[in-house]
């Protein structure tokens, strides 16, 4: 099943966030995962993103998530 790629605009609406936040986060080693397209096209998988998403879940402010 083919899947369509997202934006960094698109993907960034899709989380609620700037789409500054998702440019910043790939200069700082990027922990949501995106795709190189061409020499400067950037992608992101709505998969790697509902993923992301998941992994942010915590049960309280102190909780650091899993190690």
């Amino acid at each position: 099943m083919q899947q369509r790629l997202l934006t960094t605009q698109e993907a960034a609406t899709y989380l609620g966030v700037s789409k500054a936040f998702l440019e910043r986060d790939r200069w700082a080693g990027a922990r949501i995962p995106f795709i190189k397209v061409g020499s400067r096209g950037v992608r992101y998988r709505p998969q790697d993103l509902e993923q992301y998403v998941e992994q942010q879940v915590r049960r309280s402010t102190s909780d650091r998530g899993a190690a």
